[in-house]
């Protein structure tokens, strides 16, 4: 038995349905017993790292403990095992020593210079730092550039040399697909359309993220400036006014010079995703003594906020759950710091969050056998709990801030029972047998990360 993948994009399958399909309801009884059994093992055997096949060699002792006695222990052995991911993935992706085509994702990359920052911010260790700035060199002169074999060669700017070293992001990035594009007068193909390349405003708000935490680390505001650079390459490639109408929309997939769509559909929470980011990189901006009159965000912003408003944001997708959880932290973050006026959005977004959560049988995903399950999607989720940990210490700790919200309090009451779920999916993943699967080493680099980002979370969610 195989498991199954179906395509998804927004607006030709219901936004928030499963990426995968689990194909073992004749062995369903099975699986719960096979899923509960691993789950078991995973706590009894939580050692691991990453060889090149993918599989286990050898690392890490009871990352997750259910217990808060111990924290300071547990504290130091997650940081450990997230820094034995990070070294195996920077071998398995050229980063560790250079070589003549590194393999760069910018999804993945993003979540791995997070990643990085967050250990140099633990340990203190320099050398974190500088591969997080090498990976951020690398994503630039990789994905800021056309493939090879594409009949276009330099920045995908268009900008020269010079011009381009400069300014690495003007043009936007490239997913880092296997595939080239698809050219404007080919018809979709959607199942191959997921291997070829082109730019996701979503992978694009990813690494504006990390762009902006690199400058919060180094209190470099280059970094942030080719954030903000990117962010206005974005707005202007992939948000568009609907023929006839005033109404903004928004592209989900543009071709690599952001010429022409190449998924035209709105992903559901790329409007949010964008305005929270940009909010994030203006008030940074606003620190930068050299910032250019020019990359002000405030139109983008406003532009944004229109397209946000009066829409939906709930979703049953693991990844789109963790997702709004996490920058539900982000927000409120921004409004503790003056950057966000109210908490509206703060409470919109907790709200959003609970159908998907609420939904009967939200569970039953963990007893599917590993070989049916996308680790990235779960950990995710996983991410997105840990964000609400930290939201919670931020709201005792500014009292004051949210008082006037009561409804927040009541959300964030609701959304706690759900916290063992997370604990539950870091569990299982990481359980060497759960790694052994197909499945895992096709998407092995971006479990990689996410998991890594599970165990040590600072690095991705703290502003």
């Amino acid at each position: 038995m195989e498991a199954s993948f179906t395509g998804y994009f927004p607006g030709m399958v219901q936004p928030g349905v499963e990426h995968i399909s689990l194909l073992y309801m004749a062995e369903k009884g099975k699986a719960r017993k096979d899923a509960r059994g691993a789950m078991i093992s995973g706590v009894r055997n939580l050692q691991l790292t990453f060889c090149r096949g993918g599989g286990i060699v050898d690392a890490v002792a009871e990352a997750t403990s259910r217990h808060r006695k111990g924290e300071t222990m547990e504290r130091e052995q997650r940081i450990t095992a997230a820094a034995k991911i990070m070294e195996s993935f920077a071998e398995l992706t050229g980063l560790a020593a250079a070589r003549p085509s590194p393999k760069r994702y910018l999804w993945t990359d993003a979540y791995g210079v997070c990643n990085l920052l967050g250990l140099y911010r633990e340990t203190g260790d320099v050398g974190y730092r500088d591969q997080a700035l090498r990976l951020v060199d690398e994503v630039h002169h990789v994905l800021g550039r056309h493939r090879k074999g594409d009949a276009r060669q330099g920045w995908i700017s268009g900008l020269d040399d010079k011009g381009g070293e400069a300014h690495p992001t003007a043009g936007g990035l490239r997913i880092g697909k296997k595939l080239g594009e698809r050219g404007p007068d080919e018809p979709l193909d959607e199942k191959r359309e997921w291997d070829r390349d082109g730019q996701y405003f979503h992978y694009l708000t990813k690494w504006m993220h990390a762009l902006n935490l690199v400058s919060r680390a180094t209190g470099d505001f280059t970094y942030n400036r080719w954030a903000m650079e990117l962010a206005k390459a974005a707005h202007r490639g992939f948000v568009y006014t609907v023929p006839g109408t005033e109404a903004r929309r928004m592209f989900w997939k543009m071709s690599t010079d952001l010429s022409y769509p190449l998924v035209a559909s709105m992903g559901h929470h790329d409007p949010l995703d964008g305005l929270i980011t940009f909010i994030q990189l203006e008030a940074t901006g606003m620190e930068d003594p050299d910032r250019p009159e020019h990359l002000g965000l405030a139109a983008e912003i406003d532009d944004l906020a229109g397209i946000c408003e009066g829409r939906e944001w709930q979703t049953d997708d693991l990844l789109g759950l963790g997702g709004l959880l996490a920058d539900a932290f982000r927000v409120a973050q921004l409004f503790v710091k003056g950057d966000i006026e109210g908490s509206d959005t703060l409470r919109v977004i907790l709200d959003a969050s609970l159908p998907g959560l609420k939904y009967p049988d939200r569970e039953n995903f963990l007893y599917a056998p590993a070989r049916f399950r996308l680790a990235f999607r779960e950990l995710g989720l996983s991410i997105g709990f840990h964000a609400l940990e930290r939201l919670e210490s931020l709201i005792e700790k500014n009292r004051e801030a949210f008082a006037g919200d009561r409804d927040i309090a009541v959300l964030m009451k609701t959304l706690w029972k759900y916290l063992p779920l997370g604990e539950k999916i870091e569990t299982f993943w990481l359980d060497p047998v759960n790694q052994k699967t197909d499945v895992w080493k096709e998407h092995r680099d971006i479990n990689m990360v996410m998991l890594a980002t599970s165990l040590a979370p600072d690095g991705f969610l703290g502003l």
